[in-house]
């Protein structure tokens, strides 16, 4: 990973959010992607490896895995993480957008034109639904994948042994997953997490519209 081109997003995102943004982002960053790209890419690398049938029969262990694990619990959090923080993203395009306009019509017109944004990144107008719409797009797709993982993994917990008889296995079978509670506690871990993020998004969203509507 760049770690500069990490910071300067970071910086970035920070400039134009309100303090519960702040708090969202550092929540993010800090125990949501670095408790993922430090520990739980290590935990599930031997998920398929170590998951073990007691049988030989051939495709059965495959079959039973693929049962069990329809999704990878990491490629789930990574789609997840990439598409929580796009929003923040548009704000700053956004902003971008505006300081270019800005700067257009200095160039075209001269020193009297009549300015459009005083404040390029304060929260008006368009940014303003930009800054709303990007809050509840963050919400809707952690609580979209906090249902996924629910019905993929019951309770966001895996058991020790799992009873599999999915042809080819001749019969009932045994699989034993890999460090189930290890995964459990992370699974959890970032249940939480995803739902503190949830709050923070609701209670910034009702901080701008509360704003708005004493400001009128």
């Amino acid at each position: 990973m760049n770690w500069g081109v990490f910071e300067g997003l970071l910086s970035g995102v920070n400039k134009y959010s309100t303090a519960f943004g702040r708090i969202w982002l550092s929540v993010v960053f800090i125990f949501r992607l670095l408790v993922y790209l430090v520990a739980a890419e290590k935990v599930w690398s031997d998920d398929h490896k170590d998951f073990d049938c007691n049988t030989r029969q051939p495709g059965c262990t495959n079959v039973c895995f693929d049962h069990f694990f329809p999704v990878s619990h990491i490629r789930l959090w990574a789609l997840q993480l990439i598409l929580v923080t796009c929003p923040s993203l548009l704000v700053i395009m956004h902003v971008a957008y505006r300081e270019a306009r800005e700067l257009r019509l200095r160039e075209t017109k001269g020193d009297d034109y009549r300015c459009l944004y005083p404040n390029p990144g304060k929260k008006r107008g368009g940014l303003w639904w930009t800054y709303l719409l990007s809050l509840i797009f963050k919400a809707g797709v952690d609580v979209v994948f906090l249902y996924i993982f629910f019905r993929f993994y019951r309770n966001y917990t895996l058991p020790r042994v799992v009873k599999c008889e999915l042809p080819p296995c001749p019969n009932v079978v045994d699989c034993f997953i890999s460090r189930p509670t290890e995964k459990n506690i992370f699974t959890l871990f970032m249940v939480v997490t995803t739902c503190i993020c949830v709050v923070l998004n609701l209670i910034e969203a009702t901080y701008l519209v509360g704003k708005r509507c004493h400001e009128c």
